[in-house]
């Protein structure tokens, strides 16, 4: 699987400056550091997200993420998963509740390297780090029912995508939620 990845990084093609630059240290890093899919390595680590927009295609899940405290796409660790479309799908029903959840595209969407701010976390400091983040477009029916993860989200909800870039608390993440819709504006039209 870690074959398949690594195809796919180097066969994605970046959007911008952002991914062009990020999708080369991703792939120096998975040939590189020991632990990459686990949080054992406590410098960098591979995490999924997906960008979960309803069948109209006019917007786009978000939950409030507890420890940010902010809007957010869903997503999480790798945790050993080499799957990271696997880890994008299960974090997604596991954060939201939805049970029925299409995959819009297997490649990958989009890539980025993020940087998390030390916090704490289940009663632990955990130190600042890096994520090395790939992103799935993924598809749900608004109309499902929704719940929350309790120990990570304390909302789920549809945000028209225009808002949802604005709504975050997070300024480097309205840049990366930006890109996700002018990057599914280019999907859409394809």
């Amino acid at each position: 699987m870690l074959l398949k990845l690594e195809k796919e990084i180097i066969e994605f093609s970046p959007y911008n400056e952002q991914e062009k630059l990020d999708k080369n240290i991703l792939l120096k890093l998975l040939n590189s550091e020991k632990n990459i899919f686990s949080r054992k390595n406590k410098i960098c680590h591979f995490t999924a997200s997906s960008w979960i927009i309803n069948e109209e295609k006019t917007k786009v899940l978000m939950i409030y993420h507890n420890i940010y405290n902010s809007w957010s796409w869903t997503g999480g660790h790798a945790d050993e998963e080499t799957n990271l479309l696997k880890v994008a799908l299960t974090e997604a029903k596991e954060e939201t509740g939805l049970e029925n959840i299409k995959v819009l595209l297997e490649d990958i969407f989009s890539i980025e390297i993020l940087t998390v701010d030390g916090h704490m976390k289940n009663g632990e400091y955990v130190s600042s780090h890096l994520h090395l983040n790939i992103t799935y477009l993924l598809e749900a029916n608004e109309h499902d029912m929704l719940s929350i993860k309790e120990d990570e989200n304390s909302d789920v909800c549809w945000i028209n995508i225009e808002e949802s870039e604005k709504i975050s608390k997070e300024e480097k993440m309205k840049i990366i939620y930006k890109k996700l819709n002018e990057k599914l504006k280019k999907y859409l039209r394809s």
